[in-house]
């Protein structure tokens, strides 16, 4: 497993993960695995361009309203607190009646990952954490409803490289879901404020960006040797990640340019993977959303 080079270091003198010794004291480069995830720099400008989107938006449809014009996205615009809610609730009781949840008895490795990430990034309580059928994809996610947040990982995560031989890569991938909610992502009010924002090109993509490179802070900081693989299984899979060239994946930030890439980057919710390996490989600077 390739790792990152001796020049990760962090700003203050903290206590490192669990199970993990600390780093030769180097001069500081920022954005260090060691210290405490940092929110990339553009996600807190980019919630208040997304939350001013939503205000502007309930401020017209209100307009529209009293002039009398009742178009259909204006119901859904002024229903949105409503039906968030009831989306909300409905998801986590879904994981609640279908998923495995995630005990010291049931999925123990992936439940000690949960209360370690949980520690690590200083969280009151641990999130509960369900397993559900992945049935082949690969995918993780995280939410909540009331005063609950929970992590949700699809079942073929835990058989990375095959019968989970890759543990670290799945902590990384639980860091990261974890770190969605250490920095606030689940949160309703976080939710409804974006809301409309998700509905206009550029913006509400641009900010889930930003929030994605938070949160691969946050599994950076859970479990640093992990990140190799988990560029390695989302690029090609539980049994050929270990194909995957970390540090070829990251170079190629460099040369796959020109505008479709910057077109696909764009209006996706997600950093390209390229961008993601070369913001995880490179910690002197944040991470491109643009």
């Amino acid at each position: 497993m390739e790792q990152f080079p001796p020049t990760i270091t962090h700003h203050s003198p903290v206590h490192p993960a669990p199970g993990y010794a600390p780093p030769q004291m180097l001069p500081p480069r920022g954005l260090s695995p060691w210290g405490m995830p940092i929110r990339h720099h553009l996600e807190i400008p980019l919630l208040i361009l997304a939350i001013a989107t939503t205000v502007a938006a309930y401020l017209v449809s209100i307009a529209l309203i009293a002039s009398g014009a009742l178009e259909p996205w204006v119901i859904i615009v002024l229903l949105a607190p409503i039906l968030l809610f009831f989306a909300r609730g409905q998801m986590y009781a879904a994981q609640r009646v279908n998923g495995v949840k995630m005990t010291p008895t049931q999925f123990p490795d992936g439940y000690r990952m949960l209360v370690e990430a949980a520690a690590r990034f200083g969280m009151p309580e641990v999130p509960d954490g369900y397993v559900v059928l992945g049935n082949g994809q690969i995918n993780a996610f995280a939410s909540g409803h009331g005063f609950r947040r929970y992590v949700v990982v699809y079942s073929d995560l835990f058989e990375i490289g095959g019968q989970a031989r890759n543990p670290d890569a799945l902590a990384f991938i639980i860091g990261h879901e974890v770190g969605h909610i250490a920095a606030g992502h689940a949160s309703y009010w976080r939710q409804l404020g974006m809301f409309a924002s998700n509905y206009i090109p550029v913006i509400g993509s641009s900010l889930s960006r930003a929030q994605e490179y938070t949160a691969d802070n946050h599994g950076l900081c859970n479990r640093p040797h992990g990140a190799p693989g988990a560029i390695g299984v989302l690029a090609a899979g539980k049994y050929l990640m270990s194909l995957v060239g970390f540090d070829e994946m990251a170079d190629r930030a460099r040369t796959e340019r020109g505008f479709f890439p910057w077109l696909v980057n764009i209006l996706s919710g997600h950093p390209v993977l390229t961008w993601r390996a070369a913001a995880l490989r490179d910690r002197s600077r944040h991470g491109r959303v643009f």
